[in-house]
C-alpha cells in the first residue's frame, strides 16, 4: 500500500512539475508580447524606468502564470523528489524557445531544434531512471534528516563559501569573473530548494489537520527561505546584468541542478536506494539535457537551418576545393615560371647581341 501510494505521488510531482515549467515558460512570452505591444503604442519603456506596462493585460496575464508556475513547482517538491523535480526545470526554457518562435517570430535554428530534442529525450531518461520513493513524510522525520551529521557538515561549507564569495571574492572579482555570481546563486539555492520540500512537507501535514504551525522548524524552514531566494535573485539579477544572458542561463541551470542533487543526495539519501544502471541513467539525461540547453543557447545567433544546410555544406566544400585549387596553381606558377623566364631572356639577348654587334661596330 506504502509503495502505491509513493508511486502516486511520484507521478503527481512529475505533473506538478511539468505544468510549472508550462507556465514558467510561457509567461515570458506573454509578457514580451505585452511590452511590445506596449513599444508599438509609443509607451515608455520598461527599460526606461517606464511602468506603463501595468495597464497591459498581456504583461499581467504573464505575470499570473509565472505565479502559478511557481506554486505547482513548490508543490512539486511535496510530492516528487528533489532529484527528478530540479532538472526538470529545464523545459521552461524549450518551452519558451518554442512559443517564442510560433509568436514572437524568434528564428529557432537548427541548433536550437536539436538542444530542444536533447533537453526532452534527456529529461524521458531522468523521469524513467529517477527515484520513485520518498522517505521523508513527516516534519519529525525532515527534522532527524536535517541534525543529520553530513548535512549539517554540507550546509556549514555552503555558508562558508558564500560568505567568502559574496564579502572577499565578489568586489574583487564579481564585475570581470562569471562564475561569482552564478556560483553563489547555485549553493545557496541548493539549500533553498530544501527549504521548499520541508515546507512542502508542512503543507501537507497541515492540510491533514496536523499542529505543524507549533514547530519551530516550520517558521526556521520559511525564514531560511526568505534569506536564501533573495540571495538569489540579488546576484542572479547581477550576473545577468553584466553578462550575457545566452551564458548566463546554461551555466547557471548546471550549477544550480549539480548543487541541489549533491543536496539532496546527502540530505535525503535517495541515491541509496538506487540501482547502479537508474543512477547512470540519471546522470546520462542530466547530462544530455546540459547538452541540449547549451545548444540551444550558444548558437542561437547562427542563421543555421535544415533549409540552407546543403547550401553552407556547398559552400564549405566550394572554399575547400577553391583553396586546394589555389594551392595547385601556385605550385604550378613556380613550376612554370623558370621555363617562362628563359623563354623571356632568350629574345632580350639575341637583340642584346645584335645591339652590341653594332655598337661595335
Amino acid at each position: 500500500m506504502s509503495q502505491a501510494r509513493g508511486r502516486y505521488d511520484f507521478y503527481i510531482g512529475l505533473v506538478l512539475a511539468m505544468s510549472s515549467s508550462v507556465f514558467i515558460g510561457g509567461s515570458f512570452i506573454l509578457k514580451k508580447k505585452g511590452l511590445l505591444r506596449l513599444a508599438r503604442k509609443g509607451s515608455m519603456r520598461a527599460g526606461q524606468g517606464g511602468h506603463a506596462y501595468l495597464k497591459e493585460w498581456l504583461w499581467w496575464a504573464g505575470l499570473l502564470s509565472m505565479g502559478a508556475g511557481e506554486v505547482a513547482n513548490f508543490a512539486a517538491y511535496a510530492f516528487a523528489p528533489a532529484t527528478l523535480v530540479t532538472p526538470l526545470g529545464a523545459l521552461s526554457v524549450l518551452v519558451s524557445a518554442i512559443l517564442s518562435s510560433y509568436f514572437l517570430n524568434e528564428k529557432l535554428n537548427l541548433h536550437g531544434k536539436i538542444g530542444c530534442l536533447l533537453s526532452i529525450l534527456g529529461s524521458t531518461v531522468m523521469v524513467i531512471h529517477a527515484p520513485q520513493e520518498e522517505e521523508v513524510e513527516t516534519l519529525s522525520e525532515m527534522s532527524h534528516k536535517l541534525g543529520d551529521p553530513g548535512f549539517v557538515v554540507f550546509a556549514t561549507l555552503v555558508v562558508i563559501v558564500s560568505l567568502i564569495l559574496i564579502f572577499v571574492v565578489g568586489p574583487r572579482h564579481g564585475q570581470t569573473n562569471i562564475l561569482v555570481y552564478i556560483t553563489i546563486c547555485s549553493v545557496i539555492g541548493a539549500l533553498s530548494v530544501s527549504c521548499v520540500k520541508g515546507l512542502g512537507i508542512t503543507i501537507k501535514e497541515l492540510f491533514a489537520g496536523k499542529p505543524v504551525l507549533k514547530h519551530p522548524l516550520s517558521w526556521i524552514l520559511l525564514l531560511s527561505l526568505i534569506v536564501c531566494v533573495s540571495t538569489q535573485i540579488n546576484y542572479l539579477n547581477r550576473a545577468l546584468d553584466i553578462f550575457n544572458t545566452s551564458i548566463v542561463t546554461p551555466i547557471y541551470y548546471v550549477f544550480f541542478t549539480t548543487s541541489v542533487l549533491t543536496c539532496s543526495a546527502i540530505l535525503f539519501k535517495e541515491w541509496q536506494h538506487m540501482a547502479a544502471a537508474d543512477i547512470i541513467g540519471t546522470f546520462s539525461g542530466f547530462l544530455t539535457i546540459i547538452v541540449g540547453i547549451f545548444l540551444l543557447h550558444a548558437f542561437k545567433d547562427v542563421s543555421l537551418t535544415l533549409a540552407n544546410l546543403p547550401v553552407s555544406l556547398r559552400k564549405e566544400e566550394r572554399a575547400a576545393n577553391g583553396t586546394l585549387l589555389s594551392t595547385y596553381e601556385c605550385f604550378s606558377h613556380d613550376e612554370e615560371s623558370p621555363a617562362g623566364a628563359g623563354e623571356m631572356q632568350a629574345p632580350e639577348s639575341l637583340a642584346a647581341r645584335r645591339n652590341g654587334s653594332l655598337a661595335a661596330f
